[in-house]
């Protein structure tokens, strides 16, 4: 990273990670939203890409860093008529999430804010709006989650609605004038029109990304001391450059992680990446650094898993929530109607890892259903098992205690 430009915040609670692996392990469009070859059917072996994982690593951790205080422990809220039609009622979704959060921690709603914020927290909110409504992070259960922060004593100021790209949170209801008051920030924009005539091979206007220097408008809201690095070039290219701010091999996380949220919600969708999911890892790991589509190929899923390992992730990231309540099983991580159904479903963990290994099992045993033709290689949920080794949660399914309420 720049191993000097971040360090964990000090509360006095420090967690060591060989303690957790004791404790908690036992032995041991114009974005490029496609699904790369590896993630679908190929099962060769990959050559291991050189990260600074290890500069990371050797920082100490605290108290509630993920896996947080229930490593393995994931809750599974059902309730069948949450759907009137495609939207969710507010009422039951409000009512699942109690239902989510007290089972998960064994207190009452306001018991659970003080175990992981304060009314001094700014909360970020980390949706994912990438179908634009469609397949996205439901703003109902968004409205659910703040409603919770804001009968806790946080101010309204103090939460941010984030993603990557802005405007992905407009196109999926992420809006001011929808949540008033709430702060709703993508950490960079990209010019759609440019990546569409790139496309089309049509002439191309960058002026509206590109300022009077060459460089992307978005520059400046990444934090150039905070990077995942790995040996990987990014292309050099203006589309690229258009989706991903930098090339290169340095992937910044954005400033608003980095200096300014002091603890994270992370709100992902119960969808499929080919024979692998888009879902809470995913969500956190790709969404809060640029750079990004070179590392697809050579690094798999083990990016988010990496991602999460930084203090500026681990130390913050204090709830994970799965929306099912529409799940979608093939065509993902776009949105494909085709393949949606109501799922119903909302899930629950401070581990992002055992939650994402059980809701792999579960998309898993969908696709069969649906006689989707399904690659069970280990390497779609070895990122999962990776996460394990790195202390970061609970990745082998017979571990994780299924909650189901």
């Amino acid at each position: 990273m720049g191993i000097d430009g971040y360090v964990s915040r000090k509360d006095g609670t420090e967690l060591c990670r060989r303690k957790f692996l004791k404790i908690g392990c036992g032995v041991g469009a114009g974005i490029i939203l496609g699904t790369p070859p590896i993630w679908s059917g190929e099962k060769k072996e990959r050559q291991r890409i050189k990260t600074n994982i290890e500069d990371v690593l050797s920082i100490p951790r605290m108290r509630y860093s993920i896996p947080g205080p229930f490593p393995g422990k994931v809750v599974e809220v059902h309730d069948s008529g949450v759907l009137k039609g495609r939207r969710p009622d507010p009422d039951i979704v409000n009512r699942m999430i109690e239902k989510g959060i007290t089972n998960l921690t064994g207190k009452d709603l306001n018991r659970s804010f003080k175990m992981f914020f304060s009314k001094s927290d700014v909360i970020g909110i980390k949706v994912n709006p990438v179908g634009g409504g469609l397949i996205s992070t439901h703003t109902e259960v968004v409205s659910g989650i703040i409603d919770w922060l804001l009968r806790n004593g946080v101010k309204r100021s103090s939460i941010v609605i984030w993603d990557r790209f802005d405007y992905m949170l407009k196109d999926a209801g992420f809006t001011p004038e929808r949540y008033p008051g709430i702060k709703i920030e993508g950490l960079q924009t990209m010019d759609e029109n440019a990546a569409a005539a790139a496309r089309n091979n049509r002439d191309i206007d960058n002026s509206r990304w590109l300022d009077k220097n060459g460089h992307h408008v978005s520059e400046s809201n990444f934090d150039k001391n905070v990077y995942y690095w790995a040996d990987v070039e990014g292309p050099k290219d203006l589309p690229y450059l258009n989706q991903h701010v930098f090339n290169g091999k340095y992937s910044y996380f954005g400033k608003l992680l980095t200096q300014k949220l002091t603890k994270i919600i992370n709100v992902a969708v119960f969808k499929n990446t080919g024979n692998g999911i888009s879902m809470a890892t995913k969500n956190i790991g790709y969404g809060s650094i640029c750079n990004t589509n070179r590392l697809h190929r050579p690094l798999f899923f083990d990016v988010c898993t990496e991602v999460m390992a930084f203090p500026v992730i681990r130390d913050k990231l204090m709830i994970n929530i799965v929306d099912g309540l529409i799940g979608q099983y093939e065509g993902g991580p776009a949105a494909n109607v085709k393949f949606q159904y109501n799922f119903n479903r909302l899930f629950f963990a401070t581990d992002p890892i055992a939650l994402d290994r059980l809701c792999h099992d579960l998309i898993v045993k969908k696709r069969k259903e649906m006689k989707i033709r399904v690659n069970e290689h280990p390497i779609y949920a070895e990122y999962l098992r990776y996460g394990e080794r790195l202390g970061l949660g609970i990745g082998h399914l017979e571990r994780i205690n299924r909650i189901i309420v």
